[in-house]
C-alpha cells in the first residue's frame, strides 16, 4: 500500500522540477500541455520521457500521435507555462507564437531548446501514461536560464557566478 496522492505531492513540493511544454499535432489541430515530468533517459540511443495523467484532456488528444515536441522553457516564460497549464484555454491562440516543425509537430517560439521525438514505447503506470520518445531532432533556441516548478509555483532559475577572489 502506498501513501495517498495529496501526501506525495506535499512532500515533493520542495523538489524543483524543470518546466517544459509537450506539443503534438492532434486530430483536431495542435495540442499541448505544460509538464514537469520530462526527463532524459539515455544518450545512446537518445531517449527522453514524460508522463501524463489518464484524466488529461491533452492525453486524450495526443495519445495516438506518433510524433511529439518538447519545449524547454526559459526563466522568463512563466506566462507561457501558465497558459499551457490552463484547462480549456486556446493555448495556441495569440499571444502564443509557434510554427510547424519537423514531422508536422507544433513548436513554440522563443524557448531555450526544443526536441522532436517519435514514440519509442509507452506504459500505463497507475493513473498515468509514461511515454518514451526517441529524439530525432533537437535544436538550441534562445540563450538563458531555466524555469522550474518549486513549492507550488513557477520560479526562474538564475545562473550564479562564483565570486572572484
Amino acid at each position: 500500500m502506498t501513501i495517498d496522492g495529496p501526501a506525495l505531492r506535499g512532500v515533493l513540493r520542495s523538489h524543483a522540477a524543470g518546466v517544459a511544454v509537450l506539443t503534438a499535432a492532434g486530430p483536431d489541430g495542435p495540442a499541448g500541455v505544460t509538464i514537469t515530468s520530462f526527463t532524459s533517459i539515455s544518450a545512446t540511443p537518445a531517449l527522453v520521457s514524460f508522463a501524463l495523467a489518464d484524466t488529461s484532456t491533452t492525453w486524450a488528444r495526443i495519445k495516438d500521435s506518433r510524433w511529439f515536441g518538447i519545449q524547454l522553457l526559459g526563466a522568463d516564460q512563466a506566462e507561457l507555462a501558465a497558459r499551457f497549464a490552463t484547462s480549456g484555454a486556446d493555448r495556441f491562440a495569440a499571444p502564443t507564437r509557434w510554427h510547424t516543425g519537423p514531422q508536422g509537430v507544433p513548436l513554440l517560439d522563443g524557448c531555450l531548446s526544443w526536441l522532436v521525438c517519435s514514440r519509442h514505447d509507452q506504459l500505463r503506470l497507475g493513473d498515468h501514461h509514461l511515454v518514451v520518445g526517441a529524439v530525432e531532432h533537437a535544436q538550441a533556441g534562445e540563450p538563458g536560464d531555466s524555469l522550474v516548478h518549486l513549492h507550488g509555483a513557477l520560479r526562474p532559475v538564475a545562473t550564479i557566478h562564483p565570486a572572484r577572489t
